[in-house]
């Protein structure tokens, strides 16, 4: 299985750990970020890449992911939507099957930052064509852990014995505390793609982004790509 922060239209790192596990938790129960990628991510532009950010609301430092509220007094969704349907991938050869969808999400009024979240995670889920399940932790149960404990007490809740992380965990992710709940870690080692970014040059390929920029580039193909790159070297 694999556990990670609710993403706003996340990277392909996140749909790679997506496709490679059997179970997917989102977890909701830690801290919020404060210029993290909870509610804000890159899509393409026209010449460098455009960071579209979801407000929220003030609060404390100590506020949960699950806590954190939507400023809705600013009008994001519509221009993320135009952002998208109209300076970043209107000529790409997948946006016609995919907008109606993206708009759906737009027109839809989202208060919490974390149901938001998901949601952007289950449209490219559909995307690609991948069905894992997918939980939240906050729905689980309630886990006292911090950290490597806490990661092992909802494999534990969930019955899992392999936990699949990113390579970026490596530095406070501690194997050994997992490995007294009988759990293995499993390391992701992500290799990013490279695909045809028709908004872009063939030399200019601009990696990092939403996982909505492959999908609106390569479609149906998405995933063939994305493991392509996995089994790569």
């Amino acid at each position: 299985m694999a556990i990670h922060q609710p993403h706003y239209l996340p990277w392909l790192g996140m749909v790679d750990k997506l496709d490679r596990c059997d179970r997917f938790v989102v977890l909701d129960t830690v801290q919020f970020e404060r210029r993290g990628w909870q509610n804000r991510n890159y899509v393409a532009g026209r010449g460098r890449p455009v960071l579209l950010t979801v407000p929220v609301a003030q609060g404390s430092r100590e506020d949960l992911i699950l806590d954190k509220a939507i400023d809705n007094s600013q009008k994001w969704r519509s221009k993320h939507f135009k952002a998208l349907a109209e300076h970043c991938y209107p000529k790409t050869p997948y946006w016609n099957d995919y907008k109606e969808e993206i708009a759906r999400l737009y027109e839809t009024e989202w208060d919490d930052l974390a149901g938001l979240a998901i949601a952007t995670t289950r449209m490219v889920m559909r995307g690609f064509g991948i069905d894992t399940p997918v939980l939240r932790a906050s729905e689980i149960g309630d886990f006292p852990g911090h950290k490597s404990e806490l990661l092992a007490q909802i494999c534990t809740k969930t019955g899992a014995d392999v936990l699949l992380s990113g390579d970026g965990a490596r530095d406070y992710l501690d194997p050994r505390v997992l490995m007294r709940y009988g759990i293995d870690v499993e390391w992701q080692g992500f290799r990013h793609p490279v695909y045809r970014q028709h908004q872009r040059e063939a030399d200019d390929f601009a990696p990092r982004l939403s996982a909505l920029d492959l999908l609106l580039n390569a479609g149906p193909g998405a995933l063939e790509i994305l493991r392509g790159a996995r089994t790569r070297g």
